[in-house]
């Protein structure tokens, strides 16, 4: 009974090995846009999460609804144009101006502790125009999806309003869409989406659609 491979065997498994690295090796290196995306869908759920948790409603302030949590899609700022997102609340309540302030972003609850050269918390945010710089040791770098993953645009079809890059959530974790400063009531079923909203992110080379499902607001990757 023959017990060992001969040498021919050897080479060929070896070779069989070879083939195989080669084809599933390329399968499985890095895809920054797709590991952009996945970031994002973390992000507008923990945006959905503080919407249920902190409802912002207020019986002596009739614009309560103004202040609800969401994400914003825009440039960092006016030099280098990089696509970035922000989550914020809109603090602004009667006269609300919509877009976040410095005061408003959402504190990084994976960053704890404090830039130590202002002593303020690390911000839920890639930076946004005229309020954070993307440079900024309280924003966070890989919000900046152009800077962070080569991400040269942002948009949005289907069930959202493609001309404002941002979705909110009520109290039952519902989206929402365009800004909220337009709103007269709380509940507007006109603004509520209706069918499956969907969040582009492109390089130049490929994109890769986000859906967020009305009613639910479940997020996922198509």
């Amino acid at each position: 009974m023959r017990k060992a491979f001969t040498m021919l065997e050897l080479v060929f498994v070896i070779v069989v090995i070879g083939v195989l690295a080669a084809t599933i090796i390329p399968n499985i290196k890095s895809n920054p846009l797709r590991e952009a995306a996945i970031q994002v869908v973390s992000h507008i759920r923990y945006t959905q999460h503080l919407a249920m948790m902190d409802n912002k409603y207020n019986f002596d302030n009739n614009k309560w609804f103004m202040k609800r949590w969401q994400i914003i899609f825009g440039k960092s700022n006016s030099t280098n144009q990089q696509w970035a997102y922000t989550i914020f609340s809109d603090n602004a309540g009667s006269s609300g101006h919509s877009n976040p302030s410095l005061s408003e972003i959402a504190k990084d609850p994976l960053r704890n502790g404090v830039d130590s050269s202002t002593s303020t918390a690390k911000l839920l945010s890639g930076g946004y125009s005229g309020v954070l710089k993307s440079t900024n040791k309280r924003a966070n770098k890989k919000m900046n999806l152009g800077m962070s993953y080569g991400v040269t645009d942002v948009s949005m079809s289907g069930g959202c309003l493609s001309s404002n890059v941002r979705i909110s959530f009520d109290a039952m974790g519902r989206p929402i869409q365009r800004p909220l400063d337009s709103y007269l009531t709380a509940y507007k079923q006109s603004r509520l989406i209706k069918s499956t909203c969907n969040v582009i992110l492109s390089d130049q080379s490929s994109s890769i659609t986000i859906a967020i499902e009305p009613e639910t607001g479940y997020t996922h990757i198509l």
